[in-house]
């Protein structure tokens, strides 16, 4: 009997130095986590939180069970201190939260200093301070004297544990500094730690150093100051090394990481805290949080990226909706038979589940694997499955895609299993443009007529195009029979030309919409020689996924 591998193959086979049997981690081998999304990430394109969205993802991180949570500037802006205050009601259960800051200026004492005493009206027990490592930026962009920038580094920590907080040092530019002037930049550990700071956080600011120079430098640095603090990495992904340059430190002996859970900050971002943690975690024998938080990894990363506003990246590893997914027929023929063969750990594991995409190359075993999920009494040899096969090749031959429209494939398996009933029926759409009088945007006009169980509804909606005026029609209609139907938000719409050859105005072209409900996300297609009707029959498949789902949630309750 072949062997299949289950999540403690996995755990088990990371090397057994690192890792003892039995589910159980080194102690000695713990790795401190601080999220820095709320600051760092707050610095990345077209991310904005509001202070409910600082709470929602405070809440996010305790429940991942990060060490602290680095919730931002006080002395920055309003926002920052007025969340700091709403923070305070806050109960945690795991993370600390973290106020950030700098040392105090030049020539001000830090008890008098705006921005010091900003961070302890934050009342949070731990600090961030950040001081300059590079003699350059001490000289060049602050305009101090190299020991007017050390007095400033030990003054500020040592009045802030005075004050009783612990104080996290940030050695900005560490690395580059190391490179410049050797010297200086020890010195500016040495007064860290001479003001009493518990972590020596080693910042890799500008991205560029290669693993081999933070391996090196870390190590040093873990010689020297590694018996009185506890030594830190923070690394930015310009060259694109952040997560191996923390994994590299954390090798060389740092205990302490830093970044943000989904990798996003300012220029390139930030290292990926959801790839670190699973690779320390399941790779590298390290305990960063449990394995219960791990198997909540990816449900958690899709709801910061929902608060944020963003479309989590389908290729992130462990997290993505890609991440286990296969494709090739022979890969899912070999997947199928045992996911050793091409899974480097276990799905569930992470929280992400394994994916057959639908192509032409998928094969007839991929597509039983995915019928099998809606009727288990379903066999290989059943006329169904061959029916089914040849629908999604006449469909893919017309234009359809079903590896990107998730959605659109389950309802056309359920229609050929005889598991599928129409919510409405249609009766007619049309939309209508026109320019306004006033200086806004160009407003499109949709009116529709539906059905559902003998009642008629007829509803216009207005938009910002006919597929956004169709949209708000439906909504318009659907809501008094189906709630719900105000959960569901489009996050993406793609329209693709097909067919160049006929000209443009005559092209089959593909709809994708990608829509949510603020827990589930999922993908809708159409095809059709017009846009509208194909955005139509993309939208309508997107509501129908809605409505399933919950009637058969619904029905799980009951059992």
């Amino acid at each position: 009997m072949p062997f299949v591998y289950t999540t403690e193959y996995f755990q088990y086979n990371v090397p057994k130095f690192k890792l003892r049997l039995f589910g159980g981690y080194d102690m000695e081998k713990k790795i401190d986590i601080l999220d820095s999304t709320l600051r760092d990430g707050a610095q990345g394109e077209g991310i904005s939180f509001s202070v409910q969205d600082k709470i929602h993802i405070i809440q996010t991180l305790d429940e991942l069970g990060v060490t602290y949570i680095e919730a931002g500037n006080p002395g920055s802006n309003p926002k920052d201190m007025e969340f700091f205050q709403e923070a305070k009601k806050i109960h945690l259960e795991k993370a600390q939260l973290v106020a950030f800051g700098s040392t105090h200026r030049k020539g001000v004492a830090p008890a008098e200093d705006a921005s010091v005493q900003s961070l302890l009206a934050a009342e949070t027990k731990n600090v961030v301070i950040f001081g300059k490592s590079w003699d350059f930026q001490a000289t060049e962009i602050l305009h101090v004297t190299l020991e007017e920038n050390l007095d400033m580094i030990r003054d500020t920590t040592a009045y802030l544990v005075r004050q009783g907080r612990t104080v996290i040092y940030d050695a900005e530019h560490f690395f580059t500094g190391l490179k410049e002037n050797h010297d200086y930049a020890m010195k500016s550990l040495k007064a860290a730690v001479e003001g009493v700071a518990t972590v020596l956080a080693l910042c890799e600011t500008k991205g560029g150093c290669m693993g081999s120079e933070i391996s090196k430098d870390t190590r040093e640095v873990v010689e020297q100051f590694g018996k009185v603090c506890t030594i830190g990495i923070h690394t930015h992904n310009d060259s694109g090394l952040a997560v191996a340059n923390t994994l590299n430190a954390v090798e060389a002996g740092a205990t302490h990481v830093q970044g943000t859970l989904l990798g996003f900050g300012e220029r390139t971002g930030n290292a990926n805290l959801s790839t670190i943690i699973a690779d320390l975690q399941l790779k590298m024998g390290y305990r960063c949080i449990s394995d219960e938080q791990l198997e909540n990894l990816t449900p958690l990363c899709k709801r910061v990226a929902e608060i944020a506003n963003i479309a989590l990246d389908t290729e992130m590893p462990y997290v993505g909706a890609n991440a286990f997914a296969h494709k090739a027929g022979m890969h899912i023929d070999a997947v199928l038979k045992n996911p050793v063969a091409y899974e480097h750990v276990a799905p569930e594991t992470v929280g992400n589940e394994r994916v057959f995409l639908m192509s032409e190359v998928a094969g007839r075993s991929m597509i039983y694997e995915k019928i099998r999920k809606f009727d288990s009494s379903i066999t290989k040899t059943s006329p169904v499955v061959g029916e089914i096969v040849a629908k999604v090749k006449e469909l893919e031959h017309e234009g359809y895609q079903f590896e990107g429209a998730d959605g659109s494939f389950e309802l056309l398996v359920r229609k050929a299993i005889g598991k599928y009933q129409p919510f409405f029926k249609l009766h007619y759409y049309k939309t209508s443009g026109e320019i306004p009088l006033v200086e806004e945007n160009l407003y499109d006009f949709a009116q529709l007529k539906i059905e559902v169980d003998g009642h008629l509804e007829i509803a216009a909606g207005e938009g910002n195009g006919p597929v956004n005026a169709l949209d708000n029609a439906l909504r318009s209609a659907l809501q008094k029979f189906y709630p719900a139907v105000m959960q569901i938000r489009l996050t993406d719409y793609k329209v693709r030309v097909l067919d160049g050859k006929s000209g443009a105005t005559a092209s089959h072209v593909r709809v994708l919409i990608e829509s949510t409900d603020g827990v589930d996300s999922w993908t809708t297609m159409g095809v059709s020689c017009d846009v509208v009707e194909a955005s139509w029959l993309a939208l309508v498949d997107s509501f129908e996924y809605k409505l399933i789902k919950d009637v058969e949630r619904k029905f799980q309750k009951l059992l």
